[in-house]
């Protein structure tokens, strides 16, 4: 079953507390991250696919961010990214602490999509879905369509688990574009969507979010952590306790490896530098 918003109120609490805010990238570990809330997030979405212009999207929590931290050719690509918004409450606070931009709740990947499914519902604005398995893209279509009667889902691509050759990205990218989608979602889990994001946005000429785990949320796969975990910034934990086998090293090894680095970023003993990136040599096309 979908996330229910109605029941937990945390989209309404979001829509009625929030003012937009749009205070620009500031560095985190050396990945720029945007300090924005859903409103402006969204509001540039929304634009961008009204103008068929690129603009590539992603929603980073610790792990997200780790990614770029520990490899230097992704933080080049990370950095590349048009929005990154700060999904989960330690990156929200590290934004925060840093940087005083008083943003008042994080921007979750899956929220985030409701959002500006949302909107594109009410404004004509068809989507794509893109990753994870068919049957989850079944259950993802059902209930979104049920969630927002007049949105449009243009088509849907399941995800091949594995690179894909030069030809099959085009035909990926023509299949997109050639369903008439004007936002198109990416689920194929961190950090491989950032990668796809990276590589596919220029020639989709249209917004492509990377939003993580929302296909699952949202075909029912999955279930939304208390809100009190998550205003504590455990939820984390709630995950790990769902799916500890996958999720444990990335847990027990990143969480404390990012609290160490961000003490020292804070102190101002270590700078992290988000310009020293390595551009990638070759496409990674992951499909």
């Amino acid at each position: 079953m979908m996330i229910d918003i109605a029941k937990q109120d945390i989209l309404d609490a979001k829509a009625n507390a929030v003012v937009s805010i749009d205070a620009g990238k500031h560095n985190v570990l050396g990945v720029r991250v945007d300090a924005v809330d859903y409103e402006a997030a969204v509001s540039k979405i929304i634009t961008a696919a009204h103008q068929q212009k690129k603009l590539s999207v992603s929603a980073l929590a610790v792990h997200g961010v780790m990614t770029g931290v520990l490899d230097e050719t992704h933080r080049y690509r990370l950095n590349r990214i048009d929005i990154v918004c700060p999904d989960g409450q330690p990156v929200r606070w590290a934004l925060n602490l840093l940087y005083k931009v008083g943003i008042p709740d994080r921007v979750t990947g899956p929220f985030l999509m409701l959002h500006v499914c949302e909107r594109a519902a009410k404004e004509g604005l068809p989507i794509y879905l893109y990753g994870s398995r068919p049957d989850v893209l079944e259950r993802l279509t059902k209930n979104l369509r049920d969630r927002f009667p007049q949105l449009i889902i243009a088509g849907s691509q399941p995800s091949r688990f594995r690179q894909v050759s030069a030809q099959e990205k085009q035909e990926i990218i023509k299949d997109i574009r050639d369903s008439g989608a004007a936002i198109t979602f990416v689920g194929l889990g961190c950090p491989r969507q950032e990668v796809w994001a990276y590589e596919y946005a220029d020639e989709l000429s249209m917004p492509t979010l990377a939003v993580g785990a929302a296909f699952d949320f949202h075909a029912g796969n999955l279930s939304l952590a208390p809100v009190l975990l998550q205003k504590l910034g455990l939820e984390w934990f709630y995950r790990l306790m769902q799916e500890p086998t996958r999720l444990w090293k990335r847990y027990v090894f990143l969480n404390p490896l990012y609290v160490s680095l961000f003490i020292l970023q804070f102190l101002k003993i270590v700078y992290f530098d988000p310009t020293r990136a390595t551009p990638p040599e070759q496409e990674m096309r992951f499909g």
